[in-house]
């Protein structure tokens, strides 16, 4: 199947990952350690540019196998790295996959994150005929229950023990989106 490009709202561009991101990646990173860190396992103090490398090349394999689908938050005008948005974890027999997304600390609190997350899951529920997007959010993570929210997901409720970040169980909060919540058509 093949897959447009990029996806925008006229704000900010959705694309994918490429080397030439590598070094504003790691920027972004590096500078938004302290808020990303306790939620994500990958961000750590001692985050290294290999990482992001690595991660950025193995990003258009695991696009061509169908099993994530990782995207570059831009700035649509200026072109800035603003942060990341992904599906992971798709699940073909029941038509769903996992909702991931992070804005750079100096970008935060504008809109970005759940303006990536819609044009991510209207990716899924379009392009890759999914027919739930999931977002899992540690219950003390309410910044990024926010985003969810605003972006149009319904709160379903809270797991026990759902989420393992560096060695520590956390309960998370379960958010879906299905084409309803975005005005996607029905049944794919």
């Amino acid at each position: 199947m093949q897959q447009p490009e990029h996806y925008t709202d006229g704000n900010i561009l959705l694309r994918p990952f490429s080397a030439e991101d590598i070094p504003a990646v790691f920027e972004a990173v590096r500078e938004s350690i302290n808020e990303v860190a306790p939620w994500l396992p990958w961000c750590h103090p001692d985050y290294a540019i290999e990482e992001t490398r690595e991660f950025i090349m193995s990003r258009e394999e695991a696009r061509t196998n169908g099993t994530d689908y990782g995207f570059g938050i831009f700035d649509a005008k200026t072109g800035e790295f603003l942060g990341g948005v992904g599906l992971s974890q798709i699940n073909r027999t029941h038509q769903m996959g996992n909702l991931g997304y992070w804005v750079r600390t100096s970008r935060a609190g504008r809109g970005i994150a759940s303006s990536a997350a819609r044009l991510a899951a209207r990716f899924a529920l379009e392009e890759l005929k999914l027919q739930r997007v999931e977002i899992l959010a540690a219950t003390g993570n309410l910044a990024s229950q926010r985003v969810a929210l605003k972006a149009g997901a319904v709160r379903e409720g809270v797991l026990r023990k759902r989420l393992i970040n560096k060695g520590q169980t956390q309960d998370a909060v379960l958010f879906s989106l299905v084409a309803e919540d975005l005005g996607v058509s029905g049944e794919q």
